[in-house]
């Protein structure tokens, strides 16, 4: 992968393909490809197939999805299901037939069993029931990963997966709703700032534990895979360290600046208990994680307020982001 490649980054405006496009940029390469929805729906077919076909198109990775917390997976496990799905299959089969020669395809760690042993080896996939609350997007994520590495070993595609722990980063979705963790914590945080409340209220208990990795971080660990990493087999990246969400909480509270309360809804699902992904593979590459937990969040916080992001509530506009 040189600086004069031809690299399709499909996702450009969500947080993580923004991450990989700034990696690009900062590693010199001149042709990064992007693609907003109106330009190019990754849900149509025949769209997809003649952009790769005309493109000339060396490298792809797919950070495109409709992603979203517990409440948006629970609500909409359908939409969740069938794009991703049907953007997963458009996409690898157009690069697939029009001889791109190297794709990464981005998946998630909700793909593991729910109850997998910890931390979770790449070979745990498939060997026991998923998380119920993000059952859609997990089978559809799998079904990519899956179609990478029957590409590779039936026509001997160099098409590659990797399956990110939980992320943030600015770009995040910070809707109230159909956000994951980090943001919409954060989101609820300030405003309770703002407002002088006097609590914060938490779903669930507090107990469960989770990792969390920075985009930029994420964005790296790419770009090393692109270079040397060509095994069919998935492979994780993460930071290897957990907290609680109770943990996390209280971090939140520092980074804010909120002086009130916390209070935990136990009303309200807790998810996987413990989801933390056994990074040896990767670490084995060279590869480690820069941003500390508190670092990030503080430099994600400061980029939400300077960007007024929880000034906006448009759920369509952010979701759209998410996708292309």
């Amino acid at each position: 992968m040189d600086q004069d490649s031809r690299i399709f980054v499909a996702g450009h405006r969500g947080m993580v393909g923004s991450a990989i496009v700034r990696k690009l940029q900062a590693e010199g390469h001149r042709q990064i490809l992007t693609r907003s929805r109106q330009e190019l729906d990754l849900l149509d077919q025949r769209a997809v197939h003649e952009f790769f076909r005309t493109g000339a198109i060396d490298y792809v990775v797919v950070a495109a999805a409709r992603v979203g917390g517990i409440w948006a997976n629970s609500a909409q496990p359908a939409d969740f299901l069938y794009e991703n799905l049907v953007i997963a299959t458009n996409v690898l089969h157009a690069a697939a037939v029009s001889g791109v020669e190297k794709l990464l395809f981005l998946g998630s760690s909700c793909i593991y069993p729910k109850l997998a042993p910890q931390p979770i080896r790449e070979e745990y996939l498939l060997s026991g029931p998923l998380e119920p609350t993000n059952e859609a997007y997990a089978i559809a994520k799998i079904a990519g990963l899956k179609l990478c590495q029957y590409y590779q070993t039936q026509s001997g595609k160099r098409f590659i997966s990797a399956m990110p722990t939980n992320l943030y980063g600015p770009g995040d979705n910070f809707d109230p709703l159909a956000s994951h963790v980090i943001p919409g914590m954060m989101r609820r945080f300030h405003e309770a700032k703002v407002r002088g409340e006097e609590e914060v209220v938490v779903w669930g208990t507090g107990t469960p534990r989770r990792e969390f990795l920075h985009a930029d971080d994420l964005a790296d660990a790419l770009y090393l895979l692109m270079q040397r990493y060509e095994s069919p087999e998935t492979i994780n990246v993460g930071t290897g360290v957990d907290v609680t969400i109770a943990e996390l909480a209280g971090l939140m509270k520092d980074v804010t600046g909120f002086t009130g309360r916390l209070r935990f809804d136990t009303s309200k699902p807790d998810g996987t208990p413990r989801k933390l992904l056994d990074v040896s593979r990767i670490g084995a590459l060279g590869w480690t994680p820069r941003v500390a937990l508190r670092q990030g969040l503080t430099s994600v916080y400061e980029w939400a307020v300077a960007k007024a992001v929880f000034d906006s509530t448009d759920v369509s506009l952010m979701s759209a982001a998410a996708r292309n």
